[in-house]
């Protein structure tokens, strides 16, 4: 009688590896070049070949546009721009925290509390900060303040939904065996709970600090008159389409780094606790 086994999963692990091995920093940085030089040619065919006789998109080639950017990179007022921006980003980002980390831990630990408010936590989880826009405005006026509210509100739900499944994921068996060991609760809780939220919690604010940069751009286009929204406006109403495409192409760099500075964030922290991944 043969006997049927599934494979387990170190050996299908191992499998995978030998059919799929991962590539060589050397291709995949050639291979990232290689994407971003496509995506460049595609960008000069649509803007300069495609749209040539249009008025807007020709004048917002990728020739034009790197040399608008550096003219931006030049000029100290686009460089305060960016700073202001920066600032609301991490003074919402920060206030996101500190109200998500708290309310996630609450909601993780307690089923209960989770089960009765989640239509509510929903209800506003689904609903676009910038639909809080008008009442922003209302309570805070124009300027940074309403702007980084708005971004609060955008960072606090991944926040709050990220932890509480960190909480969730915690094995109850290592606060066991730590009170066994006589850790008061403070230990056990500094020593099992707070090491093992490290990364859920840097892993949710990466996914908080993306969504926050998409939402402060708009926001930075209601009642303020600097940061880089406001360069987006500014260079629409001067008519200017090179330096309309060299902010967006700010923009993009800019999220593009803070997103690889928080990866960097969390895989230090995943490496420091004994987890794996991205």
């Amino acid at each position: 009688m043969s006997v049927l086994t599934s494979p387990s999963p170190v050996s299908t692990s191992a499998q995978r590896t030998v059919t799929n091995p991962a590539p060589s920093p050397l291709v995949r940085i050639g291979v990232r070049l290689l994407v971003i030089l496509a995506a460049v040619v595609l960008w000069w065919v649509i803007a300069e070949v495609v749209f040539a006789a249009n008025p807007v998109v020709s004048k917002m080639g990728p020739g034009s546009t790197v040399l608008g950017l550096a003219q931006l990179l030049a000029n100290p007022a686009f460089l305060d721009a960016i700073a202001v921006s920066l600032y609301r980003l991490l003074a919402g980002l920060g206030i996101g925290v500190m109200i998500g980390v708290p309310l996630g831990v609450l909601f993780g630990s307690r089923a209960l509390v989770e089960e009765a408010t989640d239509p509510l936590v929903q209800l506003l989880r689904m609903t676009s900060p910038l639909a809080w826009a008008p009442l922003a405005l209302v309570l805070l006026g124009t300027g940074s303040a309403a702007v980084i509210a708005l971004i609060a509100l955008a960072a606090v739900w991944p926040i709050v939904l990220g932890v509480a499944a960190g909480v969730r994921a915690l094995d109850p068996g290592f606060a066991r065996v730590a009170r066994s060991l006589g850790a008061t609760r403070w230990e056990t809780i500094r020593t099992t709970a707070i090491p093992a939220l490290a990364a859920p919690v840097t892993g949710a604010v990466r996914v908080a600090l993306g969504i926050s940069w998409v939402v402060l751009v708009p926001a930075e286009m209601l009642g303020v008159t600097n940061g880089l929204g406001y360069a987006v406006l500014n260079a629409r109403d001067n008519v200017d389409y090179a330096a309309l495409a060299a902010t967006m192409l700010a923009i993009g760099l800019l999220g593009f780094l803070l997103d690889r500075i928080f990866r960097g964030i969390h895989r230090i922290v995943r490496s420091r606790t004994g987890k794996q991944g991205a």
